[in-house]
């Protein structure tokens, strides 16, 4: 199994730093063509490449890492039909992290609009790159990772891949739970580094 990211910024480059950690292949790719991210690329270790965005939206399983007011550009023209996408955004604008207006709806809603017929899961949004990208042990336990969605086979599908990277995932239900809860700004569980024991 290969993963697409698209995004090569903090989150969609702690990601693929964590699937190399686990020796996941995984083709990684921005707006500015693989050439351009080709040395950070390097350090994410031999299971990641830089590719295309057509190449990796090609990917069984693709993670959208963009900036908030990038994300339809940065999708158009792409087939995501049948695809498990996961939603690692959050509607905010840098560098003054204003929030965005989504007029009363919640992200992972304005983000499904964008992926007509893919099967969304919301996950790796709510930890720091630093933490997303570091070690999944702490304090003699596992670190966790939440994720919703309303299909169950994609959320098994990415429950799997956060176990393989050393997680330990927890699933919050549906989008319109789940998504609301992990949402930043806005819901209660973003940037909490929770640890399960036992």
């Amino acid at each position: 199994m290969t993963i697409g990211i698209i995004g090569a910024g903090n989150i969609g480059g702690a990601f693929a730093r964590a699937l190399g950690k686990a020796r996941i292949e995984a083709v990684i790719a921005n707006s500015r063509g693989p050439d351009s991210i080709a040395e950070l690329v390097s350090t994410f270790g031999r299971s990641t490449r830089a590719g295309t965005v057509e190449e990796a939206a090609a990917q069984d399983i693709v993670l959208v890492a963009v900036q908030w007011s990038k994300i339809p550009g940065a999708l158009e023209g792409l087939d995501f039909s049948g695809k498990v996408v996961i939603d690692a955004n959050n509607p905010i604008e840098a560098p003054l992290y204003r929030p965005v207006d989504l007029g009363g709806r919640i992200s992972s809603d304005v983000f499904a609009d964008l992926v007509p017929g893919a099967r969304v899961v919301k996950a790796f949004n709510h930890l720091t790159p630093a933490q997303l990208s570091g070690d999944p042990q702490s304090e003699g336990g596992k670190r966790v990772l939440f994720y919703s969605g309303d299909d169950r086979r994609a959320k098994a599908e990415v429950a799997a891949i956060i176990d393989q990277i050393g997680f330990f995932g927890i699933d919050l239900g549906s989008i319109s739970i789940g998504g609301k809860l992990v949402q930043f700004p806005g819901g209660p569980l973003p940037a909490l580094n929770l640890v399960k024991f036992g």
